[in-house]
């Protein structure tokens, strides 16, 4: 699977999401800036995590407003996979992809630990490596993370199982709605998500539980010597 990593002034962590996408798929994804004319043709597309324009007005609001932002909607709505982890998630939201609202923290602090999170819908291409209901460890870096939708909103994405990934074993971090950690729209084909998979790959991260989201979609999980 051809894959993209699309990156923004500000964001941090582009290259540990380039390096868990060459490790687990086998092949080194396309980096894109995002003021680039073209994005390529491509199966899975990525915005990382980090401060995008330093989180200036809101959270991934400018960011949101990139003409790129059209181009990836516009992949989207034709099936292409697309994953926004933290800063990417917010991006997500704020570009009208996913529904809700990443809010600050509860308490008003930037947080940055391991959290567990279990799997509420293992029927989708991100979560298909899972079991339903299983738990597991994610790192977690961020300051504005706390999940918001109305009611409506709300009960209509838990209906159609968009929730995929709920804080766990009490360690909700931020103090999300429903301890939702990650969804997908309507269709899903898109998934945000606030922690991080991609720093939980291999052995030296101290653990593997995060590759599973990759390899839903890249293929089988490879093992390292």
């Amino acid at each position: 699977m051809k894959s993209a990593v699309v990156v923004f002034p500000g964001l941090n962590r582009d290259r540990d999401m380039v390096t868990a996408l060459e490790k687990i798929g086998g092949t080194p994804p396309v980096v894109v800036w995002h003021k680039d004319a073209e994005l390529p043709d491509v199966d899975l597309i990525v915005i990382p995590g980090g401060f995008s324009y330093g989180d200036y007005l809101r959270a991934g609001a400018i960011a949101a407003r990139s003409p790129m932002m059209d181009t990836i909607r516009e992949r989207a709505e034709k099936g292409v996979h697309v994953l926004g982890v933290c800063n990417g998630f917010q991006i997500l939201t704020e570009a009208g992809l996913l529904p809700g609202v990443l809010m600050r923290n509860a308490s008003l602090k930037f947080v940055c630990k391991e959290v567990k999170l279990s799997v509420a819908n293992a029927n989708t291409p991100f979560s298909k490596e899972y079991a339903s209901g299983q738990v597991f460890r994610c790192p977690i870096a961020h300051h504005d993370g706390n999940y918001f939708a109305d009611a409506e909103t709300l009960k209509s994405i838990e209906d159609n199982g968009q929730v995929v990934f709920r804080y766990a074993e009490d360690t909700n971090p931020n103090g999300s709605i429903n301890d939702i950690a990650g969804i997908t729209n309507a269709k899903g084909n898109v998934l945000g998500m606030m922690p991080h998979p991609e720093n939980l790959i291999e052995p030296a991260h101290g653990g593997e539980d995060g590759r599973g989201i990759f390899a839903g979609l890249l293929g089988p999980v490879n093992t390292y010597g």
